[in-house]
């Protein structure tokens, strides 16, 4: 018996040893996991005190660096940089490190933020199936989100913001049942949302911002839990989303939104802040919203909004900031805003409040503001007639039509006469006012000197009549049409004098007047340098209010077709030399840099395809399809942003949107260099990745992904500049990417290079230059003193 206790107290020792021993193995892999981390990171510095020796588990919490323990394993890593921290080289390897990270299977929080990894996301991440935060903020990921992420059924919180993140938030998000926080803000995710965002019932805080994301934000108020919803900087529209009554935060800053305000808001008892400026929105303001029981934050600014507004409007008393600058609103500001607290902030500029002082318009300007873009007072419905009154309009209305035309032949046989008594040459009847004109000529605020230098190859800007432009294209023949688009048509035609030119017909809505419209007119009639020209215009107009019906935009018409078709037409008779390529891009550039900083307001996000460019008679490169303010279903908002001060263009310029047109010329670059069409997301991609690669190549192995029509024909040195300033302008992050002057000046550099280097080799006695730094200052200094 005694000898049967002592093997049984022996087996007993024998398994906690085994125990201890398996427990010492498992930490011992811990630690090594720890140790391949810190190096292949060897960053922030508090990871270089890892070493052997270091007991993980019993570390202190730092702000860079944290592991958490739970049991011998561990639950936690924290690793956090400095913000902006740059991109590990080339060698770092995502793949290893992810590889070595889900050696940590027991990890249920993870957060590597502003480290510098870079790379797509290895699905292999999945693995760590117990996460229940997972923080990658402040990096330079890219390519698609994860699919597998939807794996991770224990997430509660994923925060990707700032990172290059690109494609559609995947559909398997909505499997996430446990997800409370998903943040994904300032990367490129664009297209739709998913509708299984419906599924997320958890959900406390959606952040989307700073994204490319479109169309309409499905129906989440069946999320009970929702608190917070930021949507802003995309184009997502046109109908408010639909959320819960419990929302705390809703931010939809600048968008695309442009229905009224729903009914139910006024009923969001916990709404605190509410931010939905910059977009479109329409219908009357409720001011209710001012008083909702929880508000301390409303800013409406830069919407249509309209309706009056009363003195004894009621305030929520802890509402802090209210905006309601630039938009139809009238009547008198709530003695709420102008007497409540002192530390309230309240903007209201641009609106027809009867406030006394300058920064209001009249009430007539909201009024017909409002009629133009189809927005009706409330107030101005008109009462059924009665029939005497009926009857006595009819029987004015034709006694006036009588006389009118009666008029109309007086004064053309007037004119006819004059016309033929003093020139041989027919008279041109203007549609615009004398006064107008001399306006639209001597407003110094929209032309510069070199504008107008660059204008005077081309007629004066004038009005034209409609009779002359049906006399022009045979009264717009379907044998002179050139294309349609959602603008309008577009057609060829030849004026008297033989000059050939292309008119675009745009149909407008009733309510817009000449006044109004001629402030875009006044703008277009300044877009000459490097870009297809505006010559002129014409206005038709309704019969019952004067309001302009159609306008007919009359354009210099250019004969030598698209970029296109001389650079990766497959039956392109001849294409363009190096030389001429370079040339063709810096034209564009110097269109581009036209738009943006030549005029006030400066046109930008002009979706610039290489078939957007033509060549004219000379081979001279001109944009032909740029962002046209009257085109713009917001041009008057953004007229009235723009044209008041230049605080409000340095924002715009702040938010990089200019960037946008360098990434669209970066892909115009692409296709100049390579000679390949590219037509998709993809495909440009995949060409810019070889053209990166080359730039580390040696000559040979570069020219071997340029167009084989002129491979043999560019010099290295000028091959390579462009390949560089072509690779910048694609990066994916807008702050990175090149100025459209540093664009210009690399491009000017590698045309004289080209040049440089040809005169070289031609010369029998010359030696090769050794001193491009020289050439290069050279550039540097005259860019500078001459810009255009």
């Amino acid at each position: 018996m005694e000898k049967h206790l002592g093997l049984q107290n022996l087996l007993v020792l024998a398994f906690i040893l085994l125990s201890v021993s398996f427990s010492e193995q498992l930490q011992s892999s811990q630690v090594e996991t720890l140790l391949r981390i810190q190096n292949l990171l060897n960053y922030p510095p508090a990871l270089s005190s890892w070493n052997n020796d270091t007991h993980f588990c019993k570390t202190e919490p730092s702000s860079t660096v944290t592991v958490i323990c739970y049991e011998e394993s561990i639950t936690q890593l924290h690793i956090i940089g400095v913000k902006g921290a740059s991109a590990f080289p080339k060698y770092f390897s995502i793949d290893s490190f992810v590889t070595t990270l889900v050696k940590l299977p027991s990890l249920k929080v993870l957060r590597l933020v502003s480290l510098g990894l870079w790379g797509p996301l290895p699905s292999k991440l999945s693995r760590l199936s117990l996460l229940e935060i997972l923080d990658l903020s402040s990096n330079y990921f890219q390519g698609d989100i994860l699919r597998e992420i939807s794996s991770l059924t224990s997430l509660q919180t994923l925060v990707l913001d700032g990172n290059k993140f690109t494609g559609k938030l995947p559909n398997g998000i909505g499997s996430l049942m446990v997800l409370a926080v998903l943040s994904v803000k300032n990367n490129s995710l664009d297209g739709h949302l998913p509708d299984t965002l419906q599924d997320l019932h958890n959900l406390r805080l959606l952040a989307l911002s700073r994204n490319n994301f479109t169309g309409d934000v499905p129906d989440l108020s069946s999320l009970e839990n929702l608190q917070v919803l930021d949507l802003a900087d995309n184009s997502f529209g046109p109908k408010f989303p639909r959320v819960s009554s419990k929302i705390q935060s809703i931010v939809l800053r600048n968008n695309k939104f442009t229905a009224g305000i729903p009914e139910k808001v006024q009923s969001y008892n916990h709404l605190e802040h509410m931010d939905i400026s910059l977009n479109r929105f329409m219908g009357p303001f409720p001011p209710s919203l001012l008083s909702l029981p929880s508000i301390t934050y409303l800013d409406v600014a830069g919407n249509k909004f309209t309706g009056m507004v009363f003195e004894d409007n009621q305030c929520n008393a802890g509402l802090d900031f209210v905006d309601l600058s630039t938009n139809l609103l009238s009547g008198r500001l709530p003695s709420c805003l102008v007497t409540g607290s002192k530390h309230r902030i309240v903007h209201f500029s641009n609106n027809c409040l009867a406030t006394g002082d300058s920064s209001q318009h009249p009430f007539s300007f909201c009024r017909n503001e409002a009629l133009a873009v189809g927005i009706l007072p409330h107030h101005h419905k008109q009462k059924p007639s009665s029939k005497v009154v009926l009857a006595l309009i009819i029987c004015g209305s034709i006694t006036g039509v009588v006389l009118v035309c009666a008029t109309i032949l007086i004064v053309r046989n007037f004119l006819a006469k004059e016309a033929a008594r003093k020139t041989p040459t027919r008279l041109i009847v203007e549609n615009a006012s004398s006064a107008y004109t001399l306006k639209l000529f001597t407003d110094a605020r929209y032309v510069t000197q070199a504008m107008k230098l660059g204008s005077l190859s081309l007629p004066s800007y004038r009005t034209f009549s409609l009779e002359e432009l049906k006399v022009a294209t045979n009264n717009f023949d379907a044998a002179t049409f050139i294309g349609n688009n959602s603008d309008g048509q577009t057609y060829r035609g030849q004026l008297k004098d033989g000059s050939h030119i292309a008119i675009r017909r745009l149909k407008m809505k009733q309510g817009n007047s000449s006044q109004n419209v001629m402030h875009h007119i006044e703008l277009m009639s300044k877009l000459r340098h490097h870009l297809v020209s505006t010559l002129g215009h014409c206005f038709e107009c309704y019969l019952d209010d004067s309001s302009v019906s159609r306008i007919f935009l009359v354009f210099e018409y250019v004969p030598n077709g698209n970029l296109r078709s001389w650079i990766s037409d497959r039956h392109a008779k001849r294409r363009l030399t190096w030389t001429q390529r370079i040339a063709t891009a810096i034209g564009v550039a110097r269109g581009i840099q036209f738009l943006h900083t030549r005029i006030v307001p400066g046109i930008f996000s002009n979706n610039l395809k290489i078939t957007d460019i033509v060549l004219d008679q000379n081979l001279v490169a001109k944009t032909c399809s740029y962002n046209l303010p009257i085109l713009s279903e917001n041009v008057k908002e953004n007229f009235q942003n723009l044209s008041s001060g230049s605080k409000e263009l340095k924002s715009v310029r702040a938010n990089y949107e200019d960037k946008s047109d360098v990434f669209d010329f970066g892909v115009i670059l692409l296709e100049i260099i390579s000679g390949r069409q590219i037509n998709t997301k993809n495909e440009a991609r995949f060409i810019q990745n070889q053209l990166q690669e080359s730039i580390m190549a040696n000559e040979v192995e570069r020219k071997n992904v340029v167009d084989p029509a002129i491979r043999n024909y560019c010099l290295d040195e000028s091959l390579k500049t462009m390949i560089e300033i072509c690779s910048r302008c694609l990066l994916q992050d807008a702050e990175d990417r090149p100025s459209v002057e540093d664009a210009i000046w690399n491009l000017q550099f590698a045309a004289q290079v080209q040049d440089a280097l040809k005169r070289d080799s031609s010369s029998s006695d010359a030696s090769p230059i050794s001193d491009l730094y020289n050439l290069q200052t050279n550039l540097s200094c005259k860019s500078k003193s001459s810009r255009i």
